[in-house]
């Protein structure tokens, strides 16, 4: 691979040095990544500095910093390297042809057009491949991954231990109360009244990350929350609020998937997005991972106007 950098041609070993000791900071660290010696990385930065005509980093006993110019090069050529491995990574998949079977998932009816939408992309492009869908739950999602059940699933971020893919869904949160809760009035309320109510459970099972995120210990001015009981599945968990049992935390999309009259739903106005999107086991990502995941990204460039408006998701 190589760049030309005005009447500059960067070649392969430049371009991966260069960036490398750009994220790290560090010559061991870069000589490490890289499998050379620190002499192999200090002298390919000080050949490509006198090309450049100008220094690149600032070097002391103790720190590596970019310069300016240095910086803005790396700014510059980082999405210009990474179309080009884009590209070498979609043209090597064209010549050999991403064949087999893909098990695909989805985690609540939320996800489902999202998910079927990638799946139409990835099978106009890779007509080869055969996808089974597939609906796992809360209680089994992780073990689908982990056993090899399925190979991608479209879920709620964070999910601990597994790689994730660009998120392909955002939407505001919520806080599910029982209907003659007395938030159950309210247009929106803030995060902290999670202190106030006993906050419903997500199973055992459920990634720490994940159970941190939705239903946390304390609030963000640091009161404790109060736990309630805790269901084993979604729609369990929206029956504990119906029975004023405690609050729980969702996605806006709650409302149109599960509509229910005896729960009512409350804008958090506080809350951070909650972000959708493809995760996978890291030591399976093939081929046709890999595509299914450039699939699922091209498609969440376009989203489809009902899509865009409905948001969606696993009830979590």
């Amino acid at each position: 691979m190589w760049l030309k950098n005005g009447g500059t041609m960067l070649e392969r070993v430049e371009l991966e040095t260069f960036l490398t000791l750009a994220e790290e900071l560090h010559f061991g660290r870069t000589a490490e990544r890289l499998r050379v010696t620190t002499g192999r990385v200090s002298q390919v930065i000080k050949k490509l500095e006198r090309r450049i005509g100008g220094a690149l980093f600032e070097r002391t006993s103790r720190t590596v910093r970019l310069t300016p110019v240095g910086r803005r090069l790396a700014d510059q050529l980082r999405p210009l390297v990474a179309g080009m491995e884009e590209a070498l990574r979609r043209a090597a998949d064209a010549s050999r042809g991403v064949t087999g079977e893909l098990r695909v998932a989805f985690l609540g009816e939320g996800t489902a057009p999202a998910l079927l939408r990638a799946v139409a992309l990835f099978g106009e492009r890779h007509p080869e491949c055969r996808v089974e869908i597939r609906e796992v739950q809360l209680a089994n999602s992780r073990a689908s991954l982990l056993d090899g059940s399925i190979d991608v699933l479209i879920a709620s971020y964070p999910f601990d231990g597994m790689a994730r893919g660009p998120a392909l869904l955002t939407e505001q949160r919520m806080l599910a109360v029982a209907a003659g809760h007395p938030l159950a009035g309210e247009e929106s309320v803030s995060v902290e009244v999670l202190a106030d109510h006993p906050v419903v459970q997500y199973p055992e099972v459920t990634s720490v990350g994940f159970k941190r995120d939705r239903t946390p210990d304390r609030t963000p001015s640091g009161r404790l929350v109060p736990k309630g009981p805790a269901g084993g599945s979604f729609s369990e968990m929206l029956t504990l609020v119906a029975m004023g049992r405690g609050v729980l935390p969702v996605g806006e999309h709650a409302r149109r998937y599960y509509p229910r009259p005896d729960v009512s739903y409350v804008h958090l106005y506080d809350a951070p997005l909650i972000e959708r999107g493809p995760v996978w086991r890291e030591r399976n990502t093939t081929r046709r991972v890999r595509a299914f995941v450039r699939a699922a990204a091209d498609v969440a460039e376009k989203p489809s106007p009902r899509l865009a408006a409905v948001g969606g998701g696993v009830g979590a």
